[in-house]
């Protein structure tokens, strides 16, 4: 299970004043996550592929609270968030 300490570690965020909005992130995450694989992120069974997608969903919508970016060029990492994913995904017709 991913709690909020673990979350703010892995932001490298060490004080309280954003507490509330990480765990709206980290809670957006999970759900997010918990959709695309069908699966209960929470689990004690959760891969850890599937944990390290949510933490970094989690940090980039903390980072990148707006839909779009000005005045900077995005790209996308190599191996990143969808590939962590890929093999626990939850094809539905």
């Amino acid at each position: 299970m991913i709690t909020l300490e673990a979350a703010k570690a892995h932001l490298n965020v060490t004080t309280d004043f954003d507490d509330v909005l990480i765990q709206q992130k980290l809670d957006a995450a999970k759900a997010w996550v918990g959709s695309y694989t069908a699966g209960d992120v929470d689990a004690d069974s959760a891969p850890a592929p599937v944990l390290e997608a949510v933490l970094q969903l989690c940090g980039h919508l903390y980072e990148n609270r707006e839909a779009s970016l000005v005045g900077v060029t995005a790209s996308s990492l190599p191996f990143g968030m969808l590939d962590l994913l890929c093999p626990y995904r939850a094809f539905a017709f």
